[in-house]
């Protein structure tokens, strides 16, 4: 008799199986439509729980930076689901961090122009956050996340009386956690590196100042975790894959029209 989680595993990996703009396969069964509702109301809490910025110049920057790679994301990832329109807003934050979510929002940290030192190394990580929103990364770990809830909630469910039932939750929850929450989380990172680079490049941003941006992020933030421990890859791994695709990224820039939002 097949035991309930392992039908959910296969129902699981038979349902809503769909591609990346890179190509890769990646299941994403939450509606979009809820994922965008989830990234408007967390940016809501955002923006009540941290200041606006009032720096003019900083805000005149990022906005014409996220603008350009905007405007490049039809041409560049056709196909990609895509906002009506898109909030960027500055918060008056010293952290060197910036996100984007799904229903088109985009923060930037007062504190990350401290770290990426011109427009081109901002744009790379602008870009690596929008690329996170096209390739429906948030949808992808938060289907994971519910299913590897919905399999170890069933395990419980038919095992009780085990004497080792507890044992063996706590070490199927880790063992999902190293074994596909983590890898899944690593593989987002890299591939939201390729995109964010290609988008930058076509955008009319030097390519080359990405891998300067992360030798800069490895100044600011010290020491790291383990990398097979961590949900980034380490700076080292992260700007030798960069410089792997920079011919490929170089070709586009030559294509385009280089860019400069300096007030």
């Amino acid at each position: 008799m097949q035991r309930p989680w392992l039908l959910l595993l296969s129902l699981l990996a038979l349902s809503g199986c769909d591609n990346t703009p890179t190509g890769r396969e990646q299941l994403a069964l939450v509606p979009d439509t809820l994922m965008a509702d989830f990234g408007r109301q967390a940016f809501v809490q955002m923006q009540q729980q941290l200041p606006a910025s009032q720096d003019d110049n900083a805000n005149s920057q990022v906005q014409c930076v996220a603008e350009h790679l905007i405007s490049r994301i039809p041409a560049r990832f056709p196909g990609s689901p895509l906002p009506d329109s898109w909030e960027i807003v500055v918060f008056a934050d010293a952290t060197p961090n910036a996100f984007a979510l799904p229903g088109g929002k985009i923060g930037v940290n007062e504190g990350l122009l401290q770290v990426a030192n011109n427009d081109a190394q901002l744009a790379a990580v602008i870009g690596h956050e929008i690329a996170h929103v096209l390739a429906r990364h948030g949808n992808e770990r938060l289907t994971q996340e519910l299913g590897i809830k919905a399999v170890l909630f069933l395990i419980g469910l038919f095992s009780e009386g085990d004497a080792d039932t507890e044992n063996i939750l706590q070490a199927l929850g880790v063992g999902a956690w190293l074994g596909i929450a983590l890898p899944f989380s690593r593989a987002h990172e890299e591939e939201a590196d390729v995109m964010g680079l290609e988008l930058m490049a076509s955008a009319g941003f030097d390519p080359r100042h990405s891998t300067q941006l992360w030798r800069n992020m490895a100044a600011a933030s010290g020491a790291q975790p383990l990398e097979f421990l961590s949900t980034h890859p380490n700076h080292e791994s992260r700007i030798e894959m960069l410089g792997e695709k920079m011919d490929a990224a170089l070709r586009l820039y030559q294509q385009s029209s280089p860019v400069s939002c300096n007030p």
